[in-house]
């Protein structure tokens, strides 16, 4: 696709911002929630009445990708329109992501757009680009959480993470911004966050349910040497912790991250721990009487997790429901694009898993779905490719502002108006960068075609190629990497995957291949 060719000229943008720049835009991006656990994409586990209201009144893009999926850099993907390479910000681990650079916020300022972020961050540096900021710093807490200001200051906030973010936002609606400019306003949630800690209203919510178990639940991982290495695992008690991510706790034990957890629940007041213990001191009693093993350990710290990853979830789609309703009581839906969408995908229990991390599709895909204001007439699903990249130079486009020729994404404004360019792009590229680091997921790079095909390439202290039909094997349970009769497809990948890398400047990688 051929980028908007305007020449880059601050004389121009008053008058192009004029001419064009009407549409406001709200962002809404949460962290580690997925498409499995939206019910507009699939409706097995949780019902998400706000957040299907947003894809009712406008588009679900049904091939929804990220290009690193891992916060941070997902983040840093998204607000420069580059990948990780050319951004910077690899990894969550060493990584500070430079705000000199371009960015997308900075290009709509230029445009004459009001720009203000809300709640997570996790880049390290300090926002720029934005006419207001008020951040959580790192990962931030769900119980009166922390916020750092424009001043630098940290202040502690009462009350639930997620209804303060919101209310971070409507106060910025509603008190901060120039009502003559439009605006680009990016919320960003903690939910659905690990440790998964609900709101005290929906402190007993779901526990009456049982969630079905996936089928791959019970993944033996043959024929794949990098998954087999990974430490994601539900039914490990290291790597999905009794006390910090199923609540198990008792008092005098000591589990790897029994201290953080304690950390966490010890931000409440009394009155609301007390609630709290209620509700979880009798399921940890319950568990320890019942000194469970193998398999049934296992299925029972999965049904945990899901019913509290389920009420962080529901706390987050009630605050969707009240920025779409402020939205419409202030008459500004009319004229705003209202994206919603995570950082990435994440496991609920495929392939016996937590986290993301991997290039499978359950941690590669993540929800999009947008409510489109009038001018932009597309509706229901769109099947192209598209990925995290993409935001910037769609907001840009939207915003009237020249797109910079090294931003590597794709303007979604033509599928947005109902368009099925014939030159859409058919495969995209995807390259995970940190290891080794908490959950022990290889390095990898890869390739995924839109007629269902995918290579992936683990590289560092492994090396390992893996090969999946998706069409045949949605699961990517077999790997045919290798197998007779596959190797006209493989060269095909290859091919593809070598141009990938050369259009983004992967160096690196390009020279991994032929290992």
């Amino acid at each position: 696709m051929k980028k908007n060719l305007l020449i880059f000229s601050p004389l121009l943008f008053p008058a192009v911002a004029a001419a064009q720049g009407n549409y406001n835009i709200v962002y809404i991006m949460t962290d580690d929630h997925t498409a499995q656990m939206m019910s507009c994409y699939d409706n097995r586990f949780v019902e998400t009445p706000h957040l299907d209201r947003i894809a009712a009144d406008g588009v679900k893009f049904v091939n929804s990708y990220v290009a690193n999926s891992l916060s941070g850099p997902s983040r840093a993907c998204m607000i420069t329109g580059k990948h990780s390479h050319k951004n910077g910000f690899t990894n969550n681990e060493h990584a500070i992501f430079d705000g000199s650079q371009q960015t997308m916020p900075k290009l709509l300022q230029k445009a004459g757009y009001q720009t203000a972020i809300v709640g997570k961050w996790h880049l390290v540096s300090l926002p720029t680009g934005f006419d207001y900021w008020n951040i959580l710093p790192e990962q931030g807490d769900y119980y009166n959480p922390d916020f750092i200001t424009m001043q630098n200051d940290t202040v502690r906030e009462k009350g639930y993470v997620t209804n303060v973010i919101t209310d971070k936002a409507i106060d910025w609606l509603e008190h901060k911004r120039d009502r003559s400019r439009p605006f680009a306003l990016f919320i960003h949630h903690k939910a659905c966050h690990r440790c998964w800690l609900p709101e005290m209203k929906y402190l007993r919510e779901y526990e009456d349910k049982t969630f079905a178990l996936p089928e791959t639940f019970y993944d033996n991982y043959e024929g794949r040497k990098a998954a087999q290495a990974q430490e994601m695992e539900i039914a490990d008690n290291h790597d999905m912790d009794l006390v910090y991510d199923n609540k198990l706790y008792r008092p005098g034990m000591r589990t790897r991250l029994t201290d953080n957890y304690l950390r966490m629940i010890s931000r409440m007041d009394s009155a609301d721990l007390q609630q709290y213990n209620d509700v979880y001191e009798p399921i940890a009693r319950d568990f320890y009487r019942q000194n469970l093993t193998g398999k049934a350990l296992a299925e029972y710290k999965y049904q945990r997790y899901m019913r509290d990853y389920a009420k962080v979830l529901k706390s987050l789609d009630d605050n969707i429901g009240r920025t779409l309703d402020y939205l419409e009581q202030q008459g500004l839906l009319e004229n705003t694009l209202v994206v919603y969408t995570s950082d990435q995908g994440f496991y609920m229990g495929e392939h016996g898993w937590f986290d993301k991390r991997f290039m499978y599709e359950e941690s590669f895909a993540t929800p999009l779905v947008m409510r489109l204001p009038k001018g932009l007439d597309a509706r229901g699903d769109i099947s192209e490719l598209v990925q995290n990249i993409d935001y910037a130079p769609t907001f840009l486009e939207l915003a009237g502002a020249p797109v910079p020729e090294d931003i590597q994404g794709e303007s979604l404004v033509p599928l947005l108006k109902g368009k099925h360019p014939k030159n859409w792009r058919k495969s995209l590229y995807y390259h995970y960068h940190e290891y080794p680091a908490e959950h022990c997921v290889k390095r990898h790079y890869g390739v995924r075609t839109a007629d269902g095909w995918k290579l992936i390439h683990f590289y560092r202290d492994i090396n390992e190629w893996e090969l999946y039909n998706l069409n045949e094997d949605p699961q990517e349970l077999h790997n045919l990497y290798g197998q007779p009769g596959t190797e006209k497809v493989t060269q095909k990948l290859m091919k593809e995957l070598v141009r990938l890398q050369e259009q983004y400047d992967d160096q690196d990688a390009l020279k991994l291949n032929n290992l």
